[in-house]
């Protein structure tokens, strides 16, 4: 009995660690592409907006979806209000503080302003060059995740 707890045990701890999501950060990311070329996937969103932390809840909680990321894509959950320096791509960007306690980083001004604009939540695609393939400012469900998610694999 006790040695089928332990197996139990052990199979309910592995088995739930396979099912997190790896949250690279930008700086991780650029080593990794050193080592093996992938397409970035990067999650831009606020603490205040509801899509993004519905997104978070939902979409991003997806085992399959999880799968997908880890096997294939490098994944960066980015807060645009993040006040640290950040260096990706041989830049450094910085925090912009625009009045008492708001701001805006501008690497999420840079990766995810569309039509001048920047409206959260944002999904940006970078490919292994770093350039932008592809941006959505709008909530993403898991269907809709899953295929362009097909989509950027091919």
């Amino acid at each position: 009995m006790k040695k089928l707890f332990l197996l139990i045990f052990f199979f309910g701890i592995t088995s739930t660690g396979f099912c997190q999501l790896k949250n690279r950060t930008f700086e991780d990311v650029d080593s990794l592409q050193q080592i093996q070329k992938r397409k970035i996937i990067v999650f831009i969103h606020t603490d205040w907006c509801q899509f993004c932390q519905r997104m978070k809840a939902t979409t991003f909680k997806d085992k399959e979806i999880i799968e997908k990321l880890n096997s294939n894509f490098y994944f960066v959950d980015f807060n645009a209000e993040e006040k640290r320096d950040i260096t990706f791509h041989n830049q450094t960007f910085k925090y912009k503080p625009s009045g008492n306690n708001i701001g805006v980083h501008e690497l999420a001004l840079e990766l995810g302003t569309i039509n001048d604009q920047i409206v959260y939540p944002v999904l940006c695609v970078l490919n292994e060059k770093n350039e932008i393939i592809f941006q959505n400012n709008s909530y993403l469900n898991p269907k809709d995740l899953k295929l362009l998610l097909e989509k950027l694999k091919e």
